[in-house]
């Protein structure tokens, strides 16, 4: 079984790492059914390689035949930007944000080229004509006319990958809801029992808002009692992520588990008691029953997470188990539940949970094979470390951080969390006694205390560059290799795989070099140019929200992943949303030795920093060989704080040149062509504006002479940037042209002799499911 499973498992996997999906159909059979015909004629290592093959083209094909028709399943091109009338059910617990409310939408006998399942947003804060007067609920049937487009993200290195997000769950469009239609609902009822579940997550989320209105940590109980994590802040997951107990603050297979198990032991109690029935059939068996439905309860309630749902596969395979008096062992349980996952869920191996999860059983099931631990509490601390040093590899790998305080802050929040704070949101869930929302709030709101207090030490979290997958790997076989039983030889050399990877850091240009990231923030502009032993980043990308910008999403996790650990410089061309949105999560998360800017006296960003000072036509200094020059705006310029007044910054090394132009128009562009003509020229342009209409002139493209030309631009951007005549300019100009919205983030490197690149993330990291 073992081999199947594990061969089964590398086939899923090696199907997402397509960058398009292979005819593999027939011929993957055909293999298949020649190892399976050689399977006689093989003996030992022979014949489990030929399963492991089998088994990993059935994987292959399972995970690319699945893909296939979801991807059928997605909206057509023709459709985006198109008005659509259609009719079906609000599916799962709808979230409200600043501006209006967003939820998952399944039309009922979707017309072609609409996907059926499709997240949407309704747009009406501060609009009431455009509000519904009651606002849409789980499992209800409504007629809405929406707007859609296919799901796509910005693709920056390192960065989170949205499309991968969207399809995993099946969204084949998103949109928003038009306020000029005939948009009503047509029946309040669950059509569906999982329409009524859902109907019930949101009465039971509604009752904890009632209960604990002005609580800061009611959406961690809520995220407890029905999975919906809409409600935790992002200050809070950072505080989860700091301490390492993420995995504690939602449903996942801890909770499950610990439900199941308190379920059995109630009614097994119970059950000894009643002679008939003990007879009848034994308590045991009957405690396995009632912990697998207790759990596959809780699962449902929790909207089926995938955490949960692996949890509940674990736990049925051990069940059935034991039910048939046959005592499955424990990795036998664990792979079962893996084929499971893998055969429902193929896309399961691109979320950072599963791994996380099945690694965490993983390293228990070392530990407890090598079965030298005899106190429980010298037990309890084995398993805690096994977990966090198996998990440590995978954790810098995926997000270049990990937690060093994680085991005492576990060894505190789990017994509070699993045995205290869980059991009284649930039992608030199903008794509507407020009192038991205010104990359990009570008792987290003391946690959060502590752990806010562990948070604030100083060693409390290691955070490094990015390492490449091949030492994550080796560091994670290494670490494996330490936990075996006692006698394997040399056990904790594999602590040694470590050191490699915590030593890792990328490398720089060489002196005399410079590499510029243009990094895809949507309608927005953020660069990173680095030299051999300096960082500078011109401007910082746009204000996606309230508590969401490019500097705090895309920016400060790029630049800890390329290992920077403080800014020599921050330029923000001028006072513009798009612009400077991100600058202040980018002072808030790194140290800034200078600013430079162009923002009118009094701009809150220059009070956050002392340093902050104009930028100017005439300053110049050199980096390690590298020559930084601003070009625009002159000392004297009339305007302040508006496009023309963007800085406009030259990088040269010997060989090349870039120019950042901000959002100059045409007046800056005349003011550049009459003051500084002769310093125009580079081989690489940041278009000016996105490529607005206003800007790009024929006398500048032809001052600058760019080979290419970039736009950073937003998918399907409402000013419709870059205009198409601009476009046409700079490729009549014989400029390649590059637009951040079709290629994700882009990187050059300015050598010495010319410059090479770029490098287009899209084409990097190219996947099936990406548009493109």
């Amino acid at each position: 079984m073992e081999v199947i499973v594990i061969g089964f498992a590398f086939g899923v996997l090696a199907c997402q790492f397509q960058s398009s999906l292979s005819d593999v159909g027939a011929w993957t059979m055909l293999l298949a059914v020649a190892c399976t015909l050689g399977l006689p004629v093989c003996r030992g290592w022979r014949r489990a390689a030929c399963v492991l093959v089998i088994s990993a083209l059935l994987g292959f094909a399972q995970a690319n035949w699945r893909a296939e028709v979801r991807l059928a399943d997605r909206l057509s091109k023709a459709l985006e930007r198109q008005d659509i009338p259609l009719v079906g059910v609000i599916s799962d617990l709808p979230q409200a944000f600043d501006r209006g409310l967003r939820f998952t939408f399944k039309p009922d006998a979707p017309p072609p080229g609409v996907p059926h399942e499709i997240q949407l947003s309704w747009y009406f804060s501060g609009k009431p004509a455009s509000a519904p007067a009651e606002l849409p609920r789980a499992g209800e049937t409504w007629r809405l006319l929406v707007r859609l487009r296919q799901p796509h993200g910005n693709l920056n290195p390192h960065g989170f990958d949205y499309e991968a997000w969207a399809f995993e769950r099946g969204i084949g469009a998103v949109g928003y809801v038009r306020p000029k239609g005939d948009n009503q609902r047509l029946s309040a009822g669950a059509r569906s029992l999982w329409g009524w579940v859902d109907q019930q997550r949101q009465r039971i989320r509604e009752r904890f808002e009632r209960a604990l209105p002005d609580s800061p940590w009611r959406g961690v109980l809520v995220a407890l009692s029905v999975g919906d994590q809409g409600a935790i802040s992002r200050a809070q997951w950072t505080l989860f992520s700091q301490t390492g107990v993420t995995h504690l603050m939602s449903i996942s297979g801890l909770h499950v588990t610990m439900l199941g198990a308190l379920a059995g032991a109630l009614l097994s109690a119970v059950w000894r008691r009643i002679g008939w029935l003990a007879l009848r059939v034994p308590a045991q068996k009957a405690a396995v029953v009632a912990a697998t439905m207790a759990a596959g309860l809780y699962v449902l309630l929790a909207g089926c997470g995938v955490p949960a749902q692996r949890t509940f596969y674990m736990l049925t395979v051990a069940a059935l188990g034991l039910w048939l008096g046959r005592g499955a062992l424990p990795r036998r349980v664990l792979l079962a539940a893996l084929f499971v996952v893998l055969v429902v869920d193929p896309w399961a191996v691109l979320s950072a949970g599963f791994w996380l999860s099945f690694i965490a059983v993983a390293a228990l099931l070392l530990i407890a094979a090598a079965g030298d631990a005899p106190a429980r509490w010298r037990e309890w601390w084995r398993a805690q470390w096994a977990v966090t040093v198996l998990s440590l590899p995978i954790l810098l790998g995926l997000f270049q951080q990990f937690s060093l305080i994680s085991p005492l802050a576990n060894a505190l929040a789990i017994p509070v969390i699993s045995f205290l704070i869980t059991p009284l949101a649930l039992l608030f869930a199903a008794f509507p006694f407020p009192s038991l929302a205010e104990l359990a709030n009570l008792l987290l709101g003391g946690l959060m205390w502590a752990l806010d207090a562990l948070a604030a030490l100083p060693f409390a979290v290691w955070q490094q560059a990015a390492p490449p997958g091949w030492l994550v790997v080796a560091a994670s076989l290494g670490v494996a290799w330490s936990l075996m039983p006692r006698g394997v030889p040399a056990r904790f050399a594999g602590l040694l795989c470590l050191l490699p990877l915590l030593a890792w850091s990328p490398p720089r240009p060489a002196p005399g070099e410079a590499e510029l990231t243009v990094l895809d923030v949507g309608q927005g502009l953020a660069t990173h140019v680095r030299t051999a032993r300096h960082d500078l980043v011109f401007d910082a990308g746009p204000d996606y929200g309230p508590e969401l910008d490019a500097g705090m999403r895309v920016v400060l996790p790029y630049l800890r992943a390329e290992g920077v650990r403080a800014l020599d410089m921050l330029v923000v061309s001028h006072d513009d949303i798009d612009h400077a949105g991100g600058a202040d999560s980018v002072l808030a998360g790194l140290p800034v030795v200078a600013m430079r800017s162009s923002l009118p006296a009094g701009h809150a960003l220059l009070a956050a920093l002392p340093q902050a000072a104009p930028c100017h036509r005439g300053q110049s200094w050199e980096w390690d060989g590298v020559r930084f020059e601003f070009l625009h705006p002159p000392a004297d310029w009339h305007a302040k704080g508006d496009n023309d007044s963007s800085c406009v910054l030259r990088v040269t090394t010997p060989g090349a040149s870039v120019l950042l132009t901000g959002d100059i128009e045409w007046a800056a562009e005349q003011s550049l062509l009459t003051e500084a003509a002769t310093q125009l020229a580079a081989q690489i342009l940041v278009v000016p504006h996105h490529g607005s209409r206003s800007t790009s002139h024929a006398e500048f493209v032809a001052a600058v002479g760019a080979r290419e030309a970039v736009f950073s631009s937003g998918y399907l951007n409402r000013f419709q940037h870059p205009h198409p005549d601009v476009l046409i300019r700079y490729q009549q100009a014989a400029a390649n042209t590059w637009r951040t919205d079709e290629s994700g983030a882009l990187r050059y490197r300015l050598l010495h002799e010319g410059y090479a690149g770029p490098s287009a993330e899209r084409a990097q990291r190219a996947r099936y499911w990406h548009d493109r």
